[in-house]
């Protein structure tokens, strides 16, 4: 998100980037967090640019965006929300058959870590910088499971203005999850938009000028 927040800082928009539980370290510390921990380090970064400043967005890509989409069922302060790549409900016949067997068999203990997803972005030079960790914890997994199926259930509480960021060739979030977020959005000012030259990780991509002009001028438009 480093690159969209310079570019809207460039622009005279006061930015904050939390760093959120168990990222930007080690996987092992990501391992001992879970979605309450997330959430309540988004929860935090919002208080304190409340306190900053009088009109407010926030945005957040893949689980970030389903953290926006939290945030947003909750707080009416905010002026409005983007998300990006978000995920409110995962598609993946490994995850849906293992799942019930990962939760109630000490299988978990085995099998702790599955692939990192740092990799879902097209633009191979992007790749050389991007961070990320190269292994995901299980548990974390199945939390995120458990906080998709929590915000999902309440998205029609959303009533500020949103707009939906989504690659068409993404491997990690279903394209399918923007138009599901789309229409259960409370929101009357909404709009998806479909990106057809990226993978996951749009906001460094081949389309990342179209991600980062139109959330320019969301924000512009409802100031």
């Amino acid at each position: 998100m480093r690159q969209l927040g310079d570019y809207l800082a460039e622009r005279d928009i006061t930015v904050m980037a939390p760093c959120i539980a168990g990222h930007g370290t080690r996987v092992e510390d990501l391992n001992e967090t879970r979605w309450p921990d997330w959430y309540a380090s988004a929860r935090a970064a919002l208080d304190e640019l409340k306190g900053m400043c009088e009109t407010v967005f926030v945005g957040g890509l893949s689980m970030g965006g389903l953290q926006t989409l939290h945030l947003a069922t909750h707080d009416r302060d905010v002026r409005g929300f983007l998300c990006f790549a978000a995920p409110v409900y995962v598609r993946n016949w490994k995850l849906q058959l293992f799942e019930p067997v990962m939760r109630n068999t000490p299988l978990l203990k085995v099998y702790r870590y599955d692939k990192g997803i740092a990799d879902d972005i097209k633009d191979k030079e992007a790749i050389k910088t991007h961070v990320s960790y190269d292994k995901t914890p299980t548990a974390c997994v199945l939390s995120l499971v458990d906080y998709m199926n929590h915000v999902k259930a309440d998205l029609g509480e959303i009533k500020a203005p949103i707009l939906i960021f989504q690659a068409r060739e993404d491997h990690t979030v279903h394209p399918g999850n923007a138009e599901v977020i789309f229409k259960a959005v409370g929101s009357q000012d909404k709009q998806i938009v479909m990106l057809d030259n990226s993978y996951h990780v749009i906001t460094v991509d081949f389309d990342k000028q179209t991600v980062f002009e139109k959330s320019y001028e969301f924000i512009q438009k409802h100031l």
